[in-house]
């Protein structure tokens, strides 16, 4: 799980170097492994609670939001189903960007925490990792996955034209 976070820490902070459509491609191959590594996680409680510490700044996670948004530009933006606590169904818009942004950001802090010396941080951040999976960026990815997918599997339909028409 360490390895493969830091590897989309990674990505997500290089992201200005990154063409659209690659980064795509790797975001597609990323997801699903994320997913499935943070579904593995079964840590013990903590026995140390309070050795637990968030990294990630307001501003850190704006600058990588921006980052991302850029990128994506009109493609951002995506609709899905939404269920209220009534289990009302309805359609709510959804980003990519801030999807991305709030997984690197519980990922982030998970492997900053993580690299501590002390066994109660690892303790920590794998608790944390695995109850944020549950409650949080374990959704993000699940409701990424058909919207990178349908991003990535026509890329004729790319607005940049980097591929070919295939029809």
């Amino acid at each position: 799980m360490v390895t493969v976070a830091v590897e989309y820490c990674k990505l997500i902070e290089n992201v200005a170097q990154a063409s659209q459509n690659q980064f795509l491609l790797t975001l597609r191959h990323f997801v699903p492994l994320l997913y499935l590594r943070g579904s593995l996680l079964q840590p013990p409680e903590p026995q140390y609670p309070e050795a637990a510490e968030r990294f990630v700044t307001e501003e850190e996670w704006d600058q990588i939001f921006l980052k991302l948004r850029n990128l994506f530009g009109n493609i951002d933006e995506f609709y899905t189903a939404g269920t209220s606590e009534f289990g009302d169904v309805s359609l709510i818009t959804g980003s990519i960007a801030e999807h991305l942004a709030d997984v690197y950001q519980d990922l982030k802090d998970f492997t900053l925490l993580f690299k501590r010396p002390s066994l109660a941080s690892r303790e920590n951040a794998l608790y944390e990792c695995f109850r944020l999976f549950e409650t949080h960026w374990g959704r993000s990815l699940a409701t990424l996955l058909p919207v990178i997918h349908r991003l990535t599997e026509n890329p004729s339909t790319e607005s940049d034209g980097d591929y070919p028409d295939l029809f």
